[in-house]
């Protein structure tokens, strides 16, 4: 038996099989959980594709965190596939690589500013939000981050958004304590996903990693991330919530 054995799981932002969203729908689905997965947009198709290599292929629903027609209808969708919900991933996040990436800092404009901030950080109070209808006691949400402690190379605007992720988290994390409901973060390390490719100058990162990471570091494998998650949504940290768990291979603790 799994540790997520009879858990319904909503994992959101699925677009490609080397994304850590794919893993962790994937991990979750070998630990016994009942899961549904979501995207919008022209990349609503890629994930009905791609969830076809998964066993059993999860029920697809479309979810743009900026549509409040989306967010309105999401419990009723949840509560007709799942009929609940105890594990909410959030793996969603988006800034303009052109404007907002890429060593553009100083001259984002706060349109481009606001884009990040509401689908990257504010979008995850949305869902807990729009999911609560149907959320069970003892339920789970967890996301997703890399490390907004300090500054890198070209990450930029996005960095501030993830700052503001888990941030939010630690609020979500104070105001669904009552609820029995846990709220967490997982820090990856890079992950060779196409959400990294968009974001231009980000290579060097690679190289940091293979040299300073202690249990050294695999770009494109996602699964540790994945498993962390999965850990998170299970019983086995029934009094954990508000904490950041880092998957980096150990560099986050590293210092010169």
């Amino acid at each position: 038996m799994g540790i997520l054995q009879g858990k319904r799981v909503l994992v959101t932002g699925l677009t490609m099989a080397s994304s850590i969203a794919y893993q962790v729908a994937r991990v979750a689905q070998a630990e016994g959980a009942e899961v549904v997965v979501s995207n919008f947009g022209r990349a609503l198709n890629l994930t009905r594709r791609v969830v076809q290599r998964l066993d059993p292929a999860p029920a697809v629903i479309e979810l743009d965190v900026t549509d409040a027609g989306h967010l309105a209808r999401l419990a009723d969708q949840l509560r007709e596939s799942l009929g609940g919900l105890d594990g909410l991933v959030h793996s969603v996040a988006y800034a303009n690589p052109e404007r907002a990436l890429g060593g553009n800092f100083l001259s984002t404009e706060w349109e481009d500013v606001a884009t990040s901030v509401r689908v990257s950080a504010y979008s995850l109070a949305e869902l807990v939000r729009a999911c609560q209808p149907v959320i069970a006691p003892g339920a789970a949400v967890v996301g997703l981050t890399f490390d907004a402690s300090v500054s890198w190379p070209a990450y930029d605007w996005m960095g501030v958004s993830k700052a503001a992720l888990e941030s939010v988290s630690r609020y979500l994390a104070r105001y669904l304590g009552p609820q029995g409901v846990r709220c967490n973060i997982v820090s990856a390390g890079p992950i060779n996903s196409i959400a990294k490719q968009s974001i231009p100058g980000v290579e060097g990162l690679d190289q940091l990693w293979s040299e300073r990471a202690p249990l050294g570091w695999d770009p494109e494998d996602a699964e540790p991330t994945a498993r962390a998650v999965v850990a998170l949504l299970s019983d086995w940290f029934p009094s954990t919530t508000g904490e950041i768990v880092h998957v980096d291979g150990g560099l986050h603790s590293t210092g010169a």
